[in-house]
């Protein structure tokens, strides 16, 4: 008989075996993932502190024109003419300038005097070597019409070393007198130039935004030997030292300018500086220019039109936050005899109210002074509101709420919230701006502020 196996078994439920450390691990888990989440999901803001700073308030201009006193002598008899004063050489009345030769006979005579070689000495050739250096180290391939004023402007200097060489022999030419030609004397003193470009005699009013532009930009050179007819342009002559030169640049900026009546004054060209008293022009079609007008200097630049300068202001220094920091708020303007002191020593006004069985009485709302300015203090409009009736302390005298002004500031966020302070700009460009330090309801430095106002709103509380 087989013996049966009396033995079963019986599988027992379990029992779910948790201990501390789980549990520990489980909340770390849950409160890592709320906050990750509630991270990706909350705008982020970031903080920057204020520190002292400068910015170079230096601006450059590259087509700044020049303008003279320049008058255009008109030839007096048909003809070849030359030159006898050197280009950018002074004469005076009664100094001979040009000849016209009628039948040619004068390049004959310059031949055989042997001016039509010409040795130039180190002293020239460093006057070219300058001028070429000058023009590769500033040239740009986007304004290639550059290169044509470059050539005209080396055309220049070689006809002025070409006149001095026929100076040297105005001796031979005395000794010989031509029948045909004709000596012309010079009946101004002053400089004598020798291209014409239209612009002589404009004043800074009858400049047009076109005139600004050197690509269309020509000018006339005269040289010897050429043939000419009565009343063409026979040279320039500058009579005043007087002198000018004429930007374009916006309206606040010009403004600033005005202020300073004068200022340095750096040309590109050859590095000199000089102070040019300021004067803001509008143009007769509404551009607004800066004249800066100049008494000495004016030699070395008569040979250009169109200058690159640089204009030396003084450097602002104080307090340097970012553009993206400064924001425009609204204010409520309230008198300053309107505004008291509560009981616990804050500012704040006396605004009528109305119980409930329509008695009128007067309640202290507490109000937070952000800038005082001509009598008036400015309010947050979200402490008061349009059209409520304030009293005057001890006084029955009223006034209501509806004046507004706004003023620029940042978000100052040392308490953790954001708090408007009012600044004052002193210098700005497209990146930072400096303003002033430690005014009353201002900034500090080391104060920390909002660097996007755009991320909060007045009283936000802010955890960068």
């Amino acid at each position: 008989m087989e013996r049966r196996d009396s033995r079963k078994v019986s599988k027992y439920p379990g029992s779910l075996n948790l201990n501390l450390g789980m549990i520990i691990f489980a909340v770390i888990l849950i409160y890592v993932v709320i906050c990750v989440v509630a991270y990706f999901r909350s705008r982020h803001i970031a903080g920057y502190e204020v520190k002292e700073g400068s910015l170079s308030s230096n601006h450059t201009y590259n087509t700044a024109i020049a303008l003279r006193a320049e008058e255009i002598v008109p030839v007096e008899a048909s003809g070849y003419i030359n030159y006898f004063a050197a280009e950018g050489s002074r004469v005076g009345v009664g100094n001979l300038v040009y000849t016209i030769d009628e039948a040619g006979g004068m390049q004959d005579l310059l031949l055989s005097e042997g001016t039509d070689t010409i040795t130039l000495t180190s002293a020239d050739l460093s006057e070219l070597r300058a001028q070429i250096v000058q023009f590769s180290s500033s040239f740009d391939p986007k304004q290639y019409n550059a290169v044509y004023n470059f050539k005209n402007s080396l055309q220049g200097t070689a006809q002025k070393l070409t006149n001095g060489r026929i100076l040297e022999n105005m001796q031979a030419l005395n000794d010989i007198r031509v029948q045909s030609i004709g000596y012309y004397n010079a009946a101004k003193s002053g400089l004598v130039v020798y291209y014409t470009d239209g612009y002589e005699q404009l004043t800074p009013a009858a400049l047009t935004e076109d005139m600004f532009r050197t690509e269309g930009y020509e000018r006339k050179l005269m040289q010897n030997n050429d043939l000419v007819e009565t009343g063409d342009a026979a040279y320039k002559i500058i009579t005043d030292e007087n002198w000018c030169v004429v930007f374009q640049t916006d309206e606040e900026t010009a403004a600033r300018l005005a202020e300073e009546e004068y200022i340095r004054v750096r040309f590109l060209k050859n590095q000199y500086e000089a102070w040019g008293r300021v004067e803001s022009v509008k143009s007769t079609d509404g551009m607004q220019l800066v004249a800066l007008h100049f008494s000495n200097s004016m030699l070395s630049f008569a040979n250009d039109r169109f200058l690159g300068i640089e204009l030396l202001l003084q450097e602002q220094k104080g307090l340097k936050v970012p553009n993206t920091a400064i924001v425009e708020m609204p204010f409520y303007l309230i008198e300053t005899d309107y505004v008291t002191m509560g009981q616990e020593g804050k500012e704040g006004v006396l605004k009528q109210v109305y119980s409930e069985n329509g008695t009128a009485g007067t309640e202290f709302v507490q109000t937070q002074l952000y800038y005082e300015k001509n009598g008036y203090y400015y309010i947050n409009p979200a402490q008061l509101n349009g059209g409520d009736l304030l009293y005057k302390p001890d006084s029955q005298e009223t006034c209501t709420v509806g004046a507004q002004d706004t003023l620029v500031g940042v978000y100052n966020i040392n308490k953790g919230f954001a708090d408007f302070r009012q600044i004052n700009v002193l210098y700005q460009n497209d990146e930072y701006a400096i303003v002033e330090s430690n005014t009353m309801y201002g900034l500090s430095v080391y104060d920390r502020i909002v660097l996007d106002a755009s991320t909060v709103n007045e009283d936000e509380l802010v955890f960068d």
